[in-house]
């Protein structure tokens, strides 16, 4: 399985947005399921998105569902994590994973996403 290589993220206000990818190094995404997932410190982590390989649909946690939205371009391996006003709660190290399960073996290298005032 290709390596996952993520980039995005930062830090934004209350309100704000950020796109995270997800792209594939050295190989192809086709058919892969992706998982969103995220670690707050001194938490688990957590599932929040994972956008199928087959047919593009998507799962969303409640804790995102409205205002996160995930997509995949194919030709380019790479998947898309478009968040939308973004929530103190929100803060947290978000991972890709090349399957929708926190038992994956493919991980991204992570990207910090920080959302204050």
């Amino acid at each position: 399985q290709a390596r996952l290589v993520q980039s995005g993220g930062g830090s934004v206000h209350p309100g704000g947005s950020l796109r995270l990818s997800c792209a594939a190094s050295g190989g192809t995404l086709d058919y892969y399921a992706i998982g969103w997932f995220r670690q707050a410190p001194g938490k688990e982590r957590e599932t929040i998105v994972c956008i199928s390989g087959s047919n593009g649909g998507a799962w969303y946690d409640d804790s995102v569902k409205g205002r996160f939205t995930v997509s995949r371009d194919d030709l380019k391996n790479t998947v898309y994590l478009t968040m939308n006003n973004l929530k103190p709660e929100d803060t947290a190290t978000y991972f890709c994973a090349g399957e929708c399960s926190p038992a994956a073996t493919n991980w991204g290298q992570g990207t910090q996403v920080t959302v204050s005032s």
